[in-house]
């Protein structure tokens, strides 16, 4: 049984906070893929994935909404810019490189879950191979009597891990040549082309066990996987299951009102993007990928053009429009303190590595909400972002001078340690109030 709507974002929430209406438009477009998988075969051709429209500044959660989404369910997903492509004609990437870098993904996401599956039975294999090695390398290295002594010892201290960072040499293939059969396919293998006509050519490599353990499972977990089936399963799931985030669509807005120049360009290349919203067939080096049933998610801030201002036909792929919420003092709380290794954990985390046990009380936390909401108000909002830069700040001293000589110390950060350390930013606040 899929996730209910609820309960994707109930898994949302453990990572964004706030945005309740952006949550559960894209929980429940997620839904209604599970729910048209359900159909007769006839039907589910006629219905396509009704695509969302995030607008909202920057820093407030909309890549990291489409992105956590992704990976509750295991879907391929990218993230692109709006900006890098350029209309047919000029400088830059096609557009179909999206669904070309989306099958990439697809790929590398049902080789991970086949390699997943036969992992144990390739360890077991690589186990015994490096102990062999181990074995050999040492009975070159010194003249040893008993062979069954030292494969025992060898056995004993490998299964507890002492050797892995001795030192051993294998055979390792070299990566094959990447060529560029046809313009805009993208690069191939020069392995994949003559279809193992020439043996790999390998190379004595040196390297510590646990990295040779690594290349080895990986290589003889290939040998139990059936490249065809992998690339047929991905196409499917890059078809039916992708999802496409086109960030900065804003920045390609904007009508050309009889002017030459960036604005023809930007309708451009909202002209190129039409095609793969629409539904289209696009060409990859694994087959051929359908965008008619890939979910795709634009966002963009906004601020000097208007979402009404994309192309008619463009507007029209996208029926679902979500307006995200400038992020409040609460938010900020929330965000330092409440969310999945909230902000406050991971500086915490960092520094107990050198010895510094962090201890943040409830009016620095207040504080730096504060300061966070204050400035984004005074200068550029950076939502979220922010609170990143006051938190480099506030704690600058304590991350350059700890370096885990000393044994283990307590720094309490309460307002006045806060208010101290930000001296110059809270300055800065006092002088904008007689600014007119």
């Amino acid at each position: 049984m899929e996730m209910s709507p609820k309960q994707i974002v109930e898994e949302l929430d453990k990572y964004i906070i706030g945005q309740e209406k952006a949550k559960r438009a894209v929980a429940v477009a997620l839904r209604n893929r599970y729910r048209r998988s359900q159909l007769s075969e006839e039907m589910k051709e006629d219905i396509t994935p009704k695509n969302i429209i995030l607008k909202g500044p920057t820093g407030v959660g909309k890549t990291e909404i489409a992105r956590r989404l992704a990976k509750l369910v295991h879907a391929p997903f990218v993230k692109v810019e709006a900006t890098k492509f350029t209309e047919v004609g000029y400088v830059g990437r096609d557009v179909e490189s999206i669904i070309r870098d989306l099958a990439e993904t697809s790929i590398r996401l049902v080789k991970e879950e086949k390699f997943e599956e036969v992992k144990e039975k390739t360890l077991a294999i690589v186990n015994r191979q490096l102990v062999n090695l181990i074995v050999d390398q040492k009975l070159k290295e010194k003249n040893v009597e008993d062979k069954d002594a030292l494969r025992a010892n060898v056995e004993k201290e490998y299964s507890e891990g002492k050797l892995d960072d001795y030192i051993i040499e294998i055979d390792v293939a070299e990566a094959p040549k990447q060529v560029e059969i046809m313009p805009g396919m993208g690069a191939m293998d020069l392995g994949d082309i003559v279809g193992g006509i020439f043996p790999p050519r390998k190379k004595h490599k040196k390297m510590p066990v646990k990295i040779a353990r690594d290349y080895m499972v990986n290589e003889e977990s290939s040998k139990f996987i059936d490249m065809d089936t992998v690339r047929a399963e991905a196409i499917r799931r890059c078809e039916q299951e992708g999802i496409v985030f086109i960030d900065e669509i804003d920045k390609v807005a904007g009508k050309g009102n009889g002017k030459s120049g960036p604005d023809v360009s930007r309708e451009g290349v909202q002209r190129d993007i039409l095609p793969i919203v629409e539904g289209s067939t696009v060409t990859t080096k694994y087959g051929t990928v359908k965008t008619d049933y890939i979910l795709f998610i634009a966002a963009g801030a906004f601020h000097t053009a208007k979402v009404e201002d994309l192309i008619p036909e463009l507007l029209g792929r996208f029926p679902i429009q979500v307006e995200l919420q400038n992020l409040t003092k609460e938010d900020f709380v929330n965000i330092l303190t409440s969310t999945k290794n909230s902000i406050i954990q991971q500086y915490s985390e960092l520094l107990k590595v050198d010895n510094i046990n962090l201890v943040f009380d409830e009016s620095a936390i207040d504080e730096i909400a504060e300061i966070s909401v204050r400035e984004n108000e005074t200068s550029e909002n950076i939502g979220a972002r922010r609170l990143h830069t006051i938190m480099e700040n506030l704690l600058e001293s304590i991350s350059f001078h700890a370096d885990g000589s000393f044994p283990m110390t307590e720094v309490k950060i309460d307002k006045n340690y806060v208010d101290n350390e930000l001296k110059s930013t809270l300055s800065k606040y006092d002088l904008s109030k007689y600014i007119l």
